[in-house]
């Protein structure tokens, strides 16, 4: 198993940035293709971001196309979201998530697809 924690949420204006992290530990990380979603009041889980094992493909949801990326160390068994340029409908409770992956290059947009969770960050931006 995998444990994963967010961090990195915040208020902030539109027009601005967060980097959210989630550290893993447990097992290797790089067992792992991660992802994050977002949920906001009212709605459904939306997928946001994916990327593979090895680092080397990801997958972007079109509204955050050219404004986040997702990215990993595996030195430091992190993922990352850079969020820029954040508009206030990006206001959500964001969850970092780990699919086990039988290749170096899957990638997963399913929330489904993910075993593992973390607890959530809020990010709320503000007009």
């Amino acid at each position: 198993q995998v444990q994963l924690v967010e961090s990195g949420g915040g208020l902030v204006q539109a027009g601005g940035s967060l980097r959210l992290s989630c550290a893993a530990s447990g097992r290797t990380f790089n067992l792992y293709s991660m992802g994050w979603f977002r949920q906001a009041p009212g709605k459904e889980r939306e997928f946001v971001a994916a990327i593979s094992r090895n680092g080397e493909r990801t997958y972007y949801t079109n509204s955050v196309k050219d404004r986040f990326t997702i990215s990993r160390d595996s030195a430091k068994n992190t993922n990352y979201l850079q969020m820029n340029s954040l508009k206030p409908e990006d206001t959500a409770v964001y969850y970092c998530a780990a699919a086990e992956s039988p290749t170096s290059i899957s990638i997963y947009t399913y929330w489904d697809s993910y075993a593992y969770w973390g607890r959530g960050t809020q990010v709320t931006v503000s007009s």
